[in-house]
């Protein structure tokens, strides 16, 4: 061994710090803000940014370690681990495989909120059902029956909306072809200025 100086940016990082920021990146499931990031980890925004370039690197097997199956991106200005583009099929199979034959009831009243109000985020699905959404989301997206449209230019939220899959389910050639039911759904704007529903 050497004590070449630059063999210090070749391990990965082990941090107190870095596993702070692993641990928020492994249970958000929309990009977050640096200063938000920075905020939940109790650590200046330099010392966050550093760390995750170090991770990045890390992730992408530029150090000592191997190249990871995921790696960590900065998208719609946010930072979330995603899976690296050549496992997505690999991944989409696993998951379609998983999934059950049948929706819950819980499932389809998300579909059917996103369906009438897309383009809608999270938080506003949330809004209008009054219970948290993460995780029928996500089996929504594995289902191939929603998916992301665009992240808010100001939050960074991810907006639904459906796909041709849940077209081709429903059997009808276009979403204005669902039944008019609007009316009976609260638009959801009632309590946006209270927080975001977790």
């Amino acid at each position: 061994m050497t004590d070449d100086p630059t063999t210090t940016h070749d391990a990965p990082p082990t941090s107190p710090l870095a596993e702070r920021i692993e641990a928020i990146l492994l249970v958000i499931d929309e990009p977050i803000g640096l200063v938000a990031l920075a905020a939940a980890v109790g650590s200046p925004v330099p010392a966050v940014r550093q760390t995750l370039e170090s991770l990045v690197a890390d992730y992408d097997g530029e150090g000592q370690g191997p190249r990871r199956g995921f790696e960590l991106r900065e998208v719609g200005g946010g930072w979330r681990l995603y899976v690296r583009e050549d496992h997505d099929d690999l991944v989409a199979e696993f998951i379609g495989g998983q999934a059950p034959a049948r929706l819950s009831q819980a499932a389809l009243e998300t579909l059917a909120v996103i369906a009438y109000k897309q383009p809608v985020t999270r938080g506003q699905v949330a809004s209008i059902r009054a219970v948290n959404v993460d995780s029928v989301v996500r089996t929504l997206l594995a289902r191939g029956l929603i998916t992301e449209l665009f992240a808010d230019a100001e939050t960074g939220a991810i907006n639904y909306g459906t796909t041709d899959a849940l077209l081709q389910h429903l059997g009808i050639n276009s979403i204005d072809e669902l039944p008019p039911i609007s009316p009976l759904l609260d638009d959801g704007a009632d309590g946006f200025d209270e927080g975001v529903i977790r």
